[in-house]
C-alpha cells in the first residue's frame, strides 16, 4: 500500500475539509503544515491536535519531513509558487483552483508538471455529485439524440464581503470556471472560441463587473451558452446552475439540486405541428462520494493505479482557457479563438 506522507500547505478554514478526508484514509499521514504566518498554523495545529512541526517555507518543510504529497490549500495568488515547489522537490500535489492567476503562469505550472513527471491534479469538487453524474451518462447513452447546444442559468446573489467584492471580474474569475468545467464534463467537448459581454448591474454591491452572457464553441460542433449573475436577487438558481440541453432527438433538464429529466419524440405517435414527446427521469447509477471526498477519492486513486486524474491539470487547463478567454473577449468586444 502506497503512504502518502502529506505537507499541508495554507492553514485557513478550507485545510479543514482536506484535513478531514486525510484522516479517514489508512495510507495518509500528515506530516507538516505550512503558512505564512506560523501562528495560523499553530492554531491549526491545535484545533486538530497535530503534532507535526511547523512552516512558513514550503521548500524546507519538504527536505525536513521527506513528504511525497502536498495539499496546496492556499490562496490563488500563491499557487503558482506553492506547486512548482512542490513538483521540483519529486512531490506530487493536489490543490484547490485555480492553477494560477493568469494563463501565462498556468502553463508555465504545467510544463514544470510534465517536466518532472509528477502529477498535479486540481479541485473541481462539482463534478462530484450523483445528479451531475446521470445528466453526463443520459447524453453520453444518445437519449436525446446529438448534441447541438447546452445552456446554464447561474443567478445568485451572495453578500461575502472581502475580496470578492473588490475583483474586477469576480463572477467569471471565482466562480463560472466552476461552470465552464462542468460544461466540458457532461459534453465531452473543450471550447474552441468564445464571445462575452460582461457588465455591472445597477444596485450590485460589486466593485467589478458581476454578471456576464457567454457564448462557446465547442469542439464537437455544439454551442454552449452561460448567462450568470452574483448578484441576482430572487428566484435563485442552485450553485450548481440550472441547464437545458437540447439534441437531435429530444431535450434534458437539470435544475442542479434534482435527478435530470428529458422529453424525446415519441416515434409511435403521428407526426403532428408540435411533436408528441414522451417524459422520462434520468437513473443515476454512480455510487462514489460526493463534494471534496469525491475528487479526493479520484486524485488518490490517480496516484495508486498510476494514471492521470479526471481533473489533472493537463485537463484542468481547458476550463481556465475557458475563463481567460471570456476575459480577453470582454475587454476586446470580439470572439477570441481558444
Amino acid at each position: 500500500m502506497t503512504l502518502h506522507k502529506i505537507v499541508v500547505a495554507g492553514c485557513g478554514n478550507m485545510s479543514n475539509t482536506w484535513l478531514d478526508y486525510a484522516e479517514q484514509r489508512d495510507n495518509a499521514e500528515i506530516v507538516g503544515l505550512v503558512d505564512v504566518s506560523l501562528d495560523a498554523a499553530k492554531v491549526l495545529a491545535e484545533r486538530r491536535n497535530l503534532q507535526v512541526p511547523l512552516f512558513s517555507d514550503l521548500s524546507r518543510a519538504l527536505s525536513e519531513t521527506n513528504a511525497n504529497l502536498v495539499f496546496d490549500v492556499t490562496i490563488p495568488a500563491a499557487h503558482k509558487q506553492i506547486v512548482t515547489t512542490a513538483l521540483e522537490a519529486g512531490c506530487n500535489v493536489f490543490g484547490e483552483k485555480p492553477i494560477a492567476e493568469s494563463l501565462e503562469d498556468a502553463r508555465k505550472v504545467l510544463k514544470v508538471a510534465q517536466e518532472t513527471g509528477k502529477k498535479y491534479t486540481v479541485m473541481q469538487n462539482r463534478r462530484y455529485n450523483k445528479q451531475i453524474r446521470a445528466l453526463r451518462d443520459l447524453l453520453a447513452s444518445g437519449s436525446i439524440g446529438t448534441i447541438d447546444s447546452l445552456h446554464a442559468d447561474f443567478f445568485l446573489g451572495p453578500h461575502f464581503g472581502g475580496f470578492r467584492d473588490e475583483m474586477n471580474s469576480p463572477l467569471i474569475v471565482d466562480m463560472a470556471i466552476h461552470t465552464f468545467d462542468q460544461a466540458r464534463f457532461i459534453s465531452g467537448a473543450d471550447a474552441v472560441s468564445v464571445y462575452c459581454h460582461e457588465f455591472n448591474p445597477l444596485g450590485s454591491w460589486y466593485k467589478g463587473n458581476a454578471s456576464a452572457i457567454i457564448i462557446y464553441e465547442m469542439s464537437d460542433g455544439s454551442v454552449f451558452s452561460y448567462r450568470g449573475s452574483w448578484c441576482a436577487e430572487g428566484l435563485n438558481t442552485s450553485w450548481e446552475s440550472d441547464w437545458r440541453v437540447t439534441g437531435s432527438k429530444g431535450t434534458a433538464r437539470w435544475d442542479g439540486s434534482n435527478l435530470p429529466f428529458y422529453e424525446v419524440v415519441d416515434t409511435t405517435r403521428p407526426i403532428q405541428f408540435m411533436s408528441k414527446t414522451k417524459f422520462e427521469t434520468a437513473p443515476s447509477t454512480w455510487e462514489g462520494r460526493e463534494g471534496h471526498w469525491g475528487c479526493l477519492d479520484e486524485m488518490f486513486g490517480s496516484i495508486e493505479e498510476n494514471r492521470l486524474a479526471e481533473t489533472d491539470c493537463t485537463d484542468n487547463i481547458k476550463s481556465m482557457e475557458m475563463v481567460f478567454g471570456a476575459l480577453e473577449s470582454a475587454k476586446s468586444g470580439q470572439k477570441i479563438l481558444l
